[in-house]
């Protein structure tokens, strides 16, 4: 419900409401007493009747705001459903949807929802009325989606058809509010198979530097020994790098070949580095301490890991005889080898960008034998050592 509040600085009046997902504030020149805000209120009913049946134009009350142009092509469409007395199609819907939503979105994930609108649920739910929608065609949706391959021969993962899911029934549930209907029962998420996590012993950690070239020493050395994710250390700049604190400031990650924010608010942070890594920066920076990036390419942009990956990372572990693994393993590794040498876990998770360590003992604790043994030793030992109720 919109509200009649004075702005502060002038005092003046302005109307408050939301519409078609965002929150308008329009200012007025009225001073704040209790005639103004008595007719202001008056105008303020009116608009949300006129949003509830579909007819309010806002160039209609607004003409002059910024947003009435913004919000005149999404009208057209609204009034011309309204007009034909029909619920828009989900094609409709979905443009409108995708507009309103799209600004709270980082880049990356705008695009992948615009890919899975445009190029999955339109050409299946476009021309359906969304109040037609039922639990039916979200089924055969999900079916059909378990029968796509991708171009290398694979099938689309749980992960990927619940994340093809939950979009649908977002856009879904948003026209049953604005529409008065009842959206279709949610269905329940596919199971995803857990990700295996699988260090790397010190052992063959060591094996690994020692045979990768010269090149990329410097970079495996920095990941498996600090536990940055790969948009993390691709998109790690000199700006970042304080030698003075010994520290990397983790503040930007590389998606899609474009800078962005890390992935979560937590993921910005400082990671110590040991002296291994330090030495490894200070070889970088008399290559690249000249450019943006720290594994700049010769345009000084962010490394492809893609191209590093099949290049470099995979024949890497063929020649070790190693088993293949992702790069991301080398995060693992950093987190199981500091738990391992018995690294403070609440230090280890500010290094990972966790917030607590729970994630630490749920998901590494099986690694480390001398962290969580569950055979009841330890304590053995330390009554033996206090030599309790000794006879």
């Amino acid at each position: 419900m919109g509200t009649i509040r004075p702005r502060e600085g002038s005092g003046n009046l302005q109307i408050d409401f939301r519409y078609m997902g965002q929150r308008c504030r329009e200012q007025t020149a009225l001073p704040d007493t209790p005639a103004n805000r008595k007719m202001l209120e008056k105008l303020l009913k009116a608009i949300e009747a006129e949003i509830v049946l579909g007819t309010f134009v806002y160039e209609k009350y607004f003409p002059n705001s910024a947003l009435a142009a913004k919000f005149a092509n999404k009208q057209t469409t609204l009034l011309a459903v309204n007009r034909a007395g029909k619920m828009p199609t989900f094609a409709e819907f979905a443009a409108i949807w995708l507009d309103e939503m799209s600004v709270s979105w980082r880049d990356s994930y705008r695009q992948t929802v615009g890919i899975i609108v445009n190029k999955r649920l339109v050409p299946f739910f476009g021309e359906q009325e969304v109040d037609r929608i039922t639990k039916a065609d979200l089924l055969q949706f999900r079916a059909q989606l378990g029968k796509v391959q991708r171009e290398n021969g694979t099938q689309l993962s749980s992960g990927h058809i619940n994340r093809h899911l939950k979009i649908v029934q977002m856009i879904l549930s948003e026209a049953a509010d604005r529409y008065q209907f009842t959206a279709p029962v949610r269905l329940k998420p596919l199971k995803i198979q857990k990700t295996d996590v699988d260090p790397f012993t010190l052992d063959e950690v060591n094996q690994l530097l020692q045979t990768v070239d010269e090149t990329h020493r410097d970079y495996y050395i920095i990941r498996f020994f600090t536990g940055l994710r790969t948009g993390e250390i691709d998109g790690l700049q000199w700006r970042y790098v304080d030698f003075a604190k010994a520290q990397i400031l983790v503040r930007e990650t590389v998606v899609a070949f474009k800078m962005t924010e890390t992935k979560t608010s937590g993921s910005a942070r400082e990671v110590d580095i040991s002296s291994m890594v330090m030495a490894a920066l200070k070889r970088q920076y008399a290559k690249t301490g000249d450019k943006r990036f720290v594994f700049a390419t010769r345009n000084d942009t962010a490394p492809n890991h893609g191209n590093i990956t099949k290049r470099v990372w995979y024949p890497l572990l063929k020649a070790c005889k190693l088993r293949r693994r992702t790069p991301y393993q080398t995060r693992h590794t950093a987190a199981t080898l500091w738990l391992a040498a018995g690294e403070n876990p609440e230090w280890i998770a500010r290094q990972l960008g966790h917030t607590t360590t729970e994630m630490l003992f749920r998901v590494y604790s099986r690694f480390v034998p001398n962290l969580t043994r569950r055979d009841g030793s330890a304590f053995e030992s330390l009554l033996m050592q206090h030599k309790f109720l000794e006879q």
